[in-house]
Formats: structure tokens, sequence, C-alpha cells
């Protein structure tokens, strides 16, 4: 956590309002998104009670599952889930435009730009919370690999025929919510606790109702009562005013509302099935109907104050101007969005149950350099956040005082004008460090060459106006010319910001190919392993 986070989360306490984190916004938002407001049963991972799902505010589509133990139901809602989902995801996949990309020819083995096609959108799911992430990705795990009966005649419990398509999705959208910056799928707690600063900690923060009352409290209430009221306030059925932000439920609506109405639900469909003659099937059927009723009504009673939620938040998060460099990482999202189209339209298999050794270094490197670009793009974007990287020593900010020409030692000697920069920052600068500023959209590279005045410890003081004088080498953007171009060079009395981070952050050294994969990780290629893996011993605690 930064200085200026800390700072903002104090001075939230201290005046009872969420303060401000970032002055524009970093994620992309779709004009059209998929809200997902899931709701599990408790005791049994991954077992889907209902969902709302849906692009209109106003109609969302509502899913139950009335008795979650029951496959067959399970599978029902699975299968009106892919109705919703995939025709949304099929609405992108059609529009495209020309592209070009930077592969290796296999004759030559050099790189060459080649024209593609790429997704000229591709679609966005929101979810309340991080846990309804989690889920995503546990039900993208568990439909991926299901066999429906045109695929397999003979499976066993065969599910309906989309619903392995779904997982596949499913699994390409919770893979690339864990890349730093990615937009495809979104946790609105995440999105909003990132622009807003409460005065509560961040695991309080993935309970929606008591983000939103921090960040917009009702007239006359502080920030802090909105949250508490939000968490704790219950009616006179002892029933959370503000049911959480799911999957999970409350055990208080568990045990004295929905535990009871299923039960009814179970008796009803045993009364059905024991019924004699059509009479009393009839009979029978409209009480089935009326316990199904029941259940579902429960159900949109705890999903629909989240849906309303998640809406309000997407409301606040627009208010804010787009970052300048949002587009450009939702770009990679498109990108991430076409190939998986390929992929699925290629008929390649679901994706493994477990990376390989090169598969996952590459998630993890790519992983790791999306992380400092993310960083390094929210500080180019937002004052804000920069001022966070001056505070640390990472970036520092001033007036230019003088401007020195000065050329390279060489045969052909290169412009390497001196320029020096009065700031009242403090950065972290060694010898001959690189620090970098944003010229025309690109990074131009300069050198430190050394204080004037004998640097901070001698105080690095010119006298007159105070501040540290740091004398900065331009080692490049200038042009070809003896002179450097007009405007590549800062002039006296110019306002700059360099950093010490790059703005481009460099990827690591090529891994090899799974085929010539080492057998320290995972070898040899194409061989089972002698051993094969065990489950882990059962324990007295696996045991109720």
């Amino acid at each position: 956590m930064s200085l200026i986070t800390t700072l903002a989360r104090l001075e939230a306490v201290s005046t009872g309002r969420a303060r401000p984190a970032a002055t524009v916004r970093h994620r992309h938002l779709s004009t059209r998104p998929l809200v997902f407001v899931p709701l599990t049963t408790a005791g049994e991972a991954g077992a889907p009670l209902g969902a709302l799902v849906g692009t209109d505010r106003d109609a969302p589509r509502l899913l139950v599952v009335p008795q979650p133990r029951d496959r067959d139901l399970r599978f029902a809602f699975l299968a009106e889930l892919a109705d919703v989902v995939l025709p949304y995801v099929d609405g992108f996949a059609g529009a495209v435009e020309a592209a070009e990309r930077t592969e290796t020819d296999p004759e030559t083995g050099k790189r060459v730009k080649v024209e593609v096609e790429l997704c000229a959108d591709a679609p966005q799911l929101i979810v309340p919370s991080r846990a309804g992430i989690d889920l995503v990705r546990l039900l993208g795990r568990s439909m991926r690999f299901r066999r429906t009966a045109e695929q397999d005649p003979e499976t066993p419990f065969p599910a309906p025929p989309r619903v392995p398509l779904l997982g596949r999705w499913l699994t390409h959208f919770g893979e690339r919510a864990r890349v730093p910056g990615s937009s495809l799928l979104l946790a609105m707690t995440d999105v909003l606790a990132r622009h807003w600063a409460t005065g509560q900690s961040t695991l309080e923060d993935q309970h929606l109702g008591a983000l939103l009352a921090w960040i917009a409290p009702p007239e006359g209430r502080s920030g802090a009562e909105a949250a508490q009221e939000a968490e704790l306030a219950r009616d006179a059925d002892g029933q959370l005013v503000c049911p959480p932000a799911g999957p999970a439920t409350d055990p208080a609506f568990d045990n004295k509302l929905l535990a009871p109405a299923i039960e009814r639900y179970d008796r009803a469909r045993t009364a059905l099935a024991a019924a004699e003659d059509g009479l009393e099937a009839d009979a029978r059927l409209g009480a089935l109907t009326a316990a199904e009723r029941d259940v579902r009504a429960l159900v949109e009673s705890r999903t629909r104050p989240t849906w309303d939620a998640v809406w309000r938040g997407l409301d606040l998060l627009r208010e804010l101007p787009q970052g300048a460099r949002v587009e450009e990482r939702w770009t990679r999202d498109r990108w991430s969005f076409t190939g998986h189209r390929d992929r699925v339209l290629a008929g390649e298999p679901p994706q493994p149950r477990r990376d390989d050794a090169v598969t996952a270094a590459n998630k993890l490197a790519v992983r790791e350099r999306e992380q400092a670009r993310l960083e390094a793009q929210e500080a180019l974007d937002d004052p804000l956040v920069m001022a966070g990287r001056r505070l640390a020593g990472e970036a520092f900010a001033g007036e230019v005082v003088d401007v020195v020409m000065a050329y390279s030692e060489s045969k052909r000697p290169s412009p390497r004008p001196l320029v020096t920069v009065r700031t009242d920052d403090r950065p972290h600068l060694g010898e001959r460090t690189r620090v970098y500023r944003t010229l025309g959209g690109k990074p131009q590279t300069a050198e430190f060459a050394g204080y004037e005045d004998g640097g901070p410890d001698a105080g690095g003081d010119d006298g007159d106006d105070g501040g540290l004088l740091i004398v900065l080498r331009i080692m490049d953007k200038m042009g070809r010319g003896k002179e450097p171009e007009e405007g590549s060079v800062p002039e006296k009395g110019d306002r700059v910001c360099f950093t010490l981070f790059e703005h481009e952050p460099r990827g690591g050294a090529k891994l090899p190919d799974p085929e010539e994969t080492p057998w320290t990780h995972g070898g040899p290629p194409g061989e089972e392993a002698a051993v094969p893996e065990t489950a882990d011993p059962v324990t007295e605690e696996d045991l109720l």
C-alpha cells in the first residue's frame, strides 16, 4: 500500500467518506456488460442455488435450482446459463477488423508481419466480488470436461449440449482475470476499491454494500455508520437488510427461510411422484409449483439488492474519465478473446486440468510483465498515482532551470544535452541511473549525470528557491541529425516528470518449446510419468 493510499484511508476515517484513489478510470467498461450475480449452497462447493444474469439493468434473468443436490436440476441451471452467456459471447465473435501481428516464419525463422482478423470488440463479464471470480473459474473447471450424449452416447449423466462450451468460455474468463489490467472479467468490489480508498480494511471492501456505503453514504450519515448498517443490520425476522454480495449466503437465511422452503419442495415432489391418478397429480403439481415459486422468490430477494448495487457501482465508475492507456490494455483483451474464439472454432480440446511446465512458466512471465506494465501505465495516466511513486522515490517532477548542449565522445558525435531539473522530490538515484519521460507517446531515456551544489547530502540547494538540482543527460529520441529535433529536448522553464521505472517492461528470456523441455521440468516429452500421481491419504479430519 502506497503512502498516498494510506493517507487517503486516514482522511476517509476522519471525514466519514471514501476518498479518491485515482483521478481517471483505469479499467475498461463495456457499453453492454453481462452482469452475473451468483448464489451457491452452503456446505457444497460449486453447488449453484441461483443467479441473476443479463445485460438489461431493469430486466435480469433469474435462474434457480430449487434442489441443489439434484444433478438434473443443476444441469438444467447450467443449460439456462449457457442460453444467456453463449449468445452474448457469440455476438462479439462475428464483427472483426483487419490487424497486423508479428509471427515467426516457419521456413526462414524470421519475424514477419502478417494480416489477421481481430474481433472489433469483446464481451465483458462483471461479478459482484472476488469470490464471484473464483466461482466462475470453478464452474468452468466443472463443466468443460463434461461429455454430452452426442459426444458419447454411453456416458452416464450426460450434460446438456452447450454446457461444455460454456465451461471452456468461463475457464477462459477466469484465466484472463488473473492477468493484471485485464477487463474481460471484473469484480465490482476490486474495481471500486482501486478508485476509492475507504476507512475499512481491504477484506471489508469485498462487501459490496459496505463499499458503496463509504463511497456514497446516505444524506446525514457517515461512511462508517452506513457501512456498519450494510454489514450487520437485520429486519424483524432476523434477516440481513443488505444481503452479502455472494456467492455465499447468510446462515440465518439458510436455516430460517431457505432450508424450510427446499424441504417443502422435496415433500411436494415426493407427493407428486406418488400420485395414483391424473386428478391427484394435477393437485399435487400445483403444490410443487407453489413450492418452487417460494424458492425462486427467496433467491431473488437475496440477489436483487446485489444486482442493483453492481449497476450503481457501474454508474459511479462511468463518471470517471477513462485513462489514456486503458484502450491499449483492452486491445490485448480483444486479442485474447479472438485467440480463444479461433481455438474453439478449430475444434481444439478444452483447456487441460493442469498446465505443463513451459505453459505455466509462460503464464507466470506474462502476469509479471503485465503487472509491471499496469503499474507503469496507471502512474503515467494518473497524476495521483504518480504522486505516490514520487513519494516512494520512484519518480520526480520539477522545472528545467538549465540546458547545456553536449555530444558523445565517438567517431560520429551524437547530441547528449545536459538538462538541469529543480525538484522538491527525493528520487533514489545512483550513478548513471536511467530515467524516463513520455515524449510523443513514447518513452525518452535520460541518464543521471549528478547533482549540482553537492547533491542531497550537501543540501542540494541553489540558494534561491530551494529544491534539489538534478543533472540529466538525454540519450535518445532526438532524431538522427547532429542537432536535436525541435521539441525533443526540454527547454528552460518547462515542467517535466521523469520516472525511474521503465514505461514498457521488457520480456524475459524465451522459454524452450514443450518438445524440448528437459526431464527436470516434466519430461521426457510424450511419456507418462513412471510413478502415477496418487491422491492424498485420508486422515481423521476428512471424516465427519
